[in-house]
């Protein structure tokens, strides 16, 4: 009897040696899952939304370059442009009249306008034209030869279309510049390099340039911004005028502009758009690789004993593995097919989500690379999300046929799991580096995201642990019902936490971050500050400014004298001695040596000030305040911190400053922080008193008007009395600012709708992957004599409990990671509001009770028996 068991039936036979079918493997593939197609594709819808905003915006990003490159010449309106702050001498003057094969000069300055009908005065970019500018596109007017017809009669002028609908402005009207008055010949709608944001922060308003001497407007002091326009036969020839004009170029402190330059400046411009953007829709893909990865997770953990079943009838392991392995990269291509074709439509969306902010007009395409970059995409995480679950099919034995009930699946360890694991921390990092193209910012942005899935992770294992330790026994049967279902098998506490909380991270932080933008702003004019700040008020205007002031019933807050100077030498050396440091030594200091000043400080103009005491918006970080200085001593200056830093200056360097023609040798003697926030005159380098008082000047004056009345009506004393006097109105800043951070605040929004949606198509996910598991359990229930109302219930708690402390969880990591935005990088104070948290929380709960129960309630309308002759 032994010897015949041992012969028929022996304890270890031969493994079967044969080769794998793909064709096999395929047929099992498709056949295992025409009865499960529906959820399979559940499991990958996670993800389609992530895909299509990755897609959309790789689209929008490959147009938009493609419309750069192309309207370049148009953004420009010229080859070649020349611009600086002060008029260029006779020599270069001369020089710059044989360039080109067309030339056209144009002066810039912002300055006060007044519209005669309406009486009330704007704060507006004056451009003096002279020449055929724009070469390459048009100034675009209404009426259309508006834009020729106003250099050819008497004062005319162009005004933007904005100004004219606000001030109800018409053709023919009269408007005042300065001492000149000029009749308004069209409409300005759109001017080379345009957009609807630089519109309405500083409209522009075209006078010819021969009337510009006239206005009164050009006095010492003035700051105006010179430019030249030239066009050329050919890019190489542009090349060459830059070479030979070098030396004299940066002589005279004139910068250049190219149709190439251009190209480069306004890619890199939305280079941060973009990044912001992909990362949003990354955010929202990674949502639905939890959706992907936890939705596998329960169907393999179902399918159990069917690969078991396979097992017994001779399948292999690896068989089995590659079998479920099919079925997810076909639903998972499916999923990205899906996802790209619903990007490209979105797209479409984009360019009107971004028009305030585009110069271009964009002509959107199918970018085909955009669509295969998301289908590539989508294979990856759906693949890299469901390995750590399908590898558990490779250790699933046939004898788990008869003993799944009690027998784990899967080893305690499994390397190849681990390498998974470590393979998906590498791609989000590896694809985070690819936006943003550093390191750094990387790191810390997948360290973020890796924070935030290990404190919510650990929040549900925490919460699973507290509920079954600490449920007592005395509560209801409703609740104790309720609260099991958060710890039972196949619970959705750690995907519906990690989901919902991430989710509620990024929309909460996104809304506060924009509350604390807002909130900087409007602290800045608080009740005690000025609001209103008057400049370019020449010396012998300072008494009859403060008297006009004081005559409206205002308050002189503060007078300040402003003086143009630059750095001529920093510790000895000039710009030309400093510009091989500047490239090479001045990037990583030697031997622990103090870097070398960079050459950078040698450009451009500096507006200084000099007062003997520290305003409220300084303070001293190093060195020591010096504020009076007597004749023949050491004249010792102060530095704002962070511009000593940009120009590698600490205290103790010397710095002599060129102070119109005058040089005056100085000692650093202290570094401040500045609160440039407060409205007020802040500055980058302050002179003790004792220095400048003689130097050519103007001076700053603020005040605080009580009401928008009152602003009118000043600004039109001034406008009539001091043409010249320009004024800055802080409400009207403060208004156009909550118009830009608004629509900054609606780009922010219509990405967060991706990871929203996400979030809510991972809970439909997670309720409806669990539908069996629920049915059973309404059945069992049910048959114990549960009602209908009681089930429904019995769910309506575990979502509620669910929803709220995802979403506690989610608005805790957002306030904190706010918090550290606000101290760190915005250098301000972070209050939020209780009603915008408090109507986040119960929206989020209340979206999860009514998802959780609406996809529920099916369960409820099988037969108990139906389910029991299944099982059986």
């Amino acid at each position: 009897m032994d010897s015949f068991n041992q012969t028929s039936m022996p304890e270890n036979p031969s493994p079967i040696n044969r080769p794998v079918a793909s064709g096999w493997l395929f047929k099992m593939a498709w056949r295992d899952s025409r009865r499960n197609t529906s959820r399979l594709f559940l499991f990958i819808s996670s993800i389609v939304l992530g895909i299509a905003a990755l897609v959309a915006v790789y689209s929008f990003r490959e147009n938009l370059q493609r419309d750069i490159d192309n309207q370049a010449k148009l953004l420009t309106g010229a080859d070649l442009i020349i611009e600086g702050r002060k008029l260029p001498g006779k020599k270069t003057m001369a020089l710059l009249d044989t360039l080109g094969m067309d030339r056209a000069t144009e002066r810039s300055f912002v300055s006060m306008v007044y519209f005669t009908k309406s009486q009330v005065s704007r704060l507006v970019q004056i451009r003096a034209l002279q020449g055929n500018y724009p070469f390459y596109g048009k100034i675009e007017t209404t009426p259309a030869n508006a834009a020729q017809s106003f250099r050819q009669g008497p004062k005319r002028a162009l005004v933007d279309k904005t100004l004219m609908l606000q001030f109800n402005v018409k053709k023919g009207d009269s408007i005042k510049i300065g001492e000149l008055s000029f009749s308004v010949e069209g409409a300005i709608d759109k001017a080379p390099g345009q957009t609807g944001i630089s519109s309405a922060i500083s409209p522009i308003v075209y006078i010819p340039l021969q009337y510009l001497e006239q206005t009164g407007l050009t006095r010492k002091g003035s700051r105006i911004q010179y430019k030249y326009y030239f066009r050329y036969s050919s890019a190489s020839a542009v090349e060459k005028s830059i070479t030979q004009l070098q030396p004299l170029l940066e002589k005279e402190n004139l910068d250049t502009e190219t149709v190439a330059s251009k190209k480069e400046d306004t890619g890199r411009s939305f280079k941060d758009v973009n990044r912001f953007l992909a990362l949003s829709g990354f955010i929202a893909l990674l949502l639905g690789c939890i959706g992907v990865g936890s939705a596998v997770h329960v169907y393999i953990r179902e399918k159990l004993g069917s690969i078991a079943t396979l097992r017994c009838l001779g399948v292999k392991s690896t068989e089995a593995f590659l079998i479920y392995l099919i079925q997810i990269v076909a639903i998972g291509f499916v999923g990205a097919v899906v996802g790209s074709l619903l990007g490209t439509l979105i797209q479409f969306l984009l360019p009107m989500v971004l028009k305030d902010f585009i110069p271009v007009e964009i002509t959107m395409q199918v970018s085909w690379w955009a669509i295969g970059q998301g289908i590539l995409l989508g294979l990856i995480i759906s693949v890299l999300f469901a390995l750590p679950s399908l590898l558990t099919v490779r250790h699933i034995s046939p004898l788990s046929a008869l003993r799944l009930s009690f027998e784990k699946a899967g080893k305690p360890f499994d390397p190849l799991k681990w390498l998974v694991y470590l393979l998906l921390l590498l791609f989000v990092f590896g694809f985070t580096w690819m936006q943003m193209s550093s390191w750094m910012q990387a790191l810390v942005f997948a360290g973020g995201i890796l924070i935030a899935f290990a404190l919510l992770f650990a929040l549900s294992k925490l919460l699973m642990w507290l509920v079954r330790r600490l449920l007592p026994g005395s509560a209801s049967y409703l609740w104790r019902q309720g609260f099991a279902n958060l710890y039972r098998p196949n619970n959705q506490t750690l995907i519906l936490t990690v989901s919902i909380g991430l989710s509620t991270t990024f929309i909460c932080t996104l809304f506060f971050v924009q509350g604390i933008l807002m909130n900087r702003v409007t602290l800045s004019s608080g009740s005690k500050q000025a609001n209103m700040l008057l400049f370019d008020i020449q010396s012998e205007q300072k008494e009859a400014m403060a008297a006009l002031v004081k005559s409206q019933k205002l308050p002189v807050m503060s007078q300040v004298p402003i003086v143009t100077v630059r750095i001529e030498e920093i510790n000895g050396k000039t710009a030309n001695e400093l510009a091989k440091a500047d490239s090479v030594d001045n990037r990583q200091a030697k031997s622990g040596r103090q870097q070398e000043p960079s050459q950078r400080a040698f450009k451009g103009e500096l507006r200084v000030t000099w007062q003997d005491t520290l305003t409220l918006a300084e303070k001293i970080t190093a060195g020591k305040w010096s504020g009076k200085v007597a004749a023949d001593q050491i004249v010792y200056v102060s530095l704002e911190e962070s511009y000593a830093r940009r120009i590698h200056v600490n205290v103790g360097d010397k710095i002599v400053f060129n102070v119109q023609g005058i040089l005056v040798p100085t000692v650093v003697g202290s570094l401040r922080e500045v609160n440039w926030s407060r409205m007020q005159t802040n500055f980058r380098v302050v002179f003790p008193a004792g220095v400048l008082e003689d130097a050519p000047k103007f001076y700053v004056l603020t005040t605080r008007v009580p009401s928008g009345k009152a602003s009118a009506a000043f600004q039109t004393a001034v406008v009539r009395s001091f043409p010249n006097v320009s004024v800055i109105d802080l409400e009207l800043v403060l208004e156009i600012l909550d118009e830009l951070l608004s629509k900054i605040g609606f780009v922010i929004r219509f990405m967060a709708i991706f990871s929203m949606a996400t979030g809510w198509v991972v809970l439909l996910s997670a309720v409806l992957t669990s539908k069996g598991q629920r049915i059973r359990e309404s059945i069992l229930l049910r048959t114990l004599g549960a009602s209908r109302k009681q089930i429904l219930l019995i769910t309506a708690l575990e979502y509620l409990f669910l929803g709220a402390v995802a979403a506690a969880a989610g608005m805790i990591l957002a306030l904190g990671g706010s918090w550290a935005l606000a101290r760190f990088s915005f250098a301000s104070s972070f209050t939020p509001s209780l009603w915008p948290i408090a109507t986040f929380f119960i929206t989020i709960v209340s979206l999860v009770v009514i998802t959780g129960v609406w996809s529920s309630r099916s369960v409820l309308n099988h037969p108990p028996l139906e389910v029991l002759r299944k099982d059986t």
